[in-house]
């Protein structure tokens, strides 16, 4: 008897042709999230199983897979040669010590001599022999003993299904830069992009000194929880203070925000180019705040010359982000107080709704391609 986690897909069998591709694409990024555990993965029948690991290692093994893309579900159970005995032996392991069961038997060895229906009832009766704390109800039951007899000459039998991530492999949807800031939006983004198969790289900008070295370590602890989803994360680093300190100096302060946020698009798409990515990622969510109307947005976009931009918030409300967030875990770690650039030099009221000819006369007080290659030049790069 040998302890395995079942893993299954669920998008993945719609893929025709091409699943194979998705398969193997979701093979190696498990490969990757159980990196340091002595396990096997193997395919069977439309499903995973992991085997050969010490079964202490299990619950770290289900934590890990439960963040990968791509996985429907898990279980943990066991594998036994098919035999009604150590198929009992093992029922017994997984069967709760009291409340309602039922037994449910899938046979793809036509040639075991029992059928589905008499392997559950020998075995069920057995449980109920050796437990009086248990009762059947094959309508309502409180748990359900899984038997799945392979042709292979074995058995897997479980109990519990763990719900996952679900989505796609990463990796298989291109990939992308992700404009990651220290608020509760832009992970959550970064997160809705990479469940559909997107590789995601982060770019974040500061403005230290005027911001603290806490509010760059909440971004990079942001990073790593992504990088859980993700299978690892590269994160770059660039400082826009001195962007921020010329538009303060130069321009009217209303539009500090609009002329700033043109300039993080410029230096994302030049990033994202260089880099392989095939577009950028925000987390606006449309009205949320003075930057994110559709003519701000319009605004920012408008420099933007050969990538899509990709806003997967833009029709959530706050409370939605929130409650994504928590589910993510990435929520304790946004809510820190520490403030990002975009807080620097904040006028009291915002232009709110910009014109693209008043913006571009603002911006022309500024030697715009000088500030960028002085942005460039504060590059850091981290990878989780």
């Amino acid at each position: 008897m040998e302890k395995v986690v079942i893993v299954r897909y669920a998008e993945i069998h719609l893929k025709g042709k091409n699943r194979g591709y998705f398969e193997r694409a979701l093979a190696a990024n498990m490969e990757k999230s159980l990196k340091g555990i002595r396990h096997e993965i193997r395919r069977r029948s439309g499903r995973y199983l992991v085997e050969n690991f010490e079964e202490a290692a299990a619950d770290t093994i289900v934590k890990r897979l439960s963040k990968v893309f791509g996985v429907h579900s898990l279980s943990v159970g066991y594998k036994v040669p098919s035999d009604i005995d150590e198929i009992y032996a093992a029922a017994k392991l997984v069967c709760d010590d009291g409340g309602t069961f039922k037994v449910e038997t899938h046979r793809a060895d036509k040639k075991f001599y029992l059928n589905s229906p008499q392997i559950s009832a020998q075995i069920g009766g057995r449980l109920l022999d050796g437990n009086k704390s248990l009762k059947v109800d094959v309508h309502e039951p409180d748990f359900v003993i899984n038997i799945d007899v392979r042709e292979d000459g074995t058995a897997l039998i479980f109990n519990k299904f763990i719900k996952c991530a679900d989505g796609m492999p990463v990796g298989t949807a291109g990939r992308g830069l992700l404009l990651l800031s220290g608020g509760i939006d832009s992970p959550v983004a970064g997160h809705m992009i990479a469940k559909r198969g997107m590789k995601i790289d982060c770019l974040h900008f500061h403005s230290y000194p005027y911001t603290n070295m806490q509010a760059r370590q909440k971004v990079l602890d942001l990073a790593e929880i992504l990088s859980q989803y993700t299978c690892g994360i590269k994160v770059t680093i660039i400082s826009v203070k001195h962007i921020q300190e010329e538009i303060h100096k130069n321009c009217n302060g209303a539009y500090m925000v609009t002329l700033l946020r043109r300039f993080m698009m410029r230096i994302a798409e030049r990033l994202a180019l260089s880099d392989g990515d095939q577009c950028i990622i925000t987390g606006e969510s449309l009205g949320q705040v003075a930057s994110q109307t559709i003519e701000g947005m319009t605004s920012s976009n408008s420099v933007v010359e050969k990538l899509p931009v990709l806003r997967p918030l833009c029709g959530f409300d706050k409370n939605e982000i929130i409650e994504r967030s928590r589910d993510i875990g990435t929520y304790d770690i946004s809510i820190r107080p520490y403030e990002d650039c975009c807080t620097v030099f904040l006028p009291d009221y915002p232009i709110i709704k910009p014109k693209l000819a008043d913006v571009l006369a603002e911006e022309s007080k500024l030697d715009v391609e000088g500030l960028i290659k002085e942005a460039f030049a504060s590059i850091e790069v981290k990878e989780f």
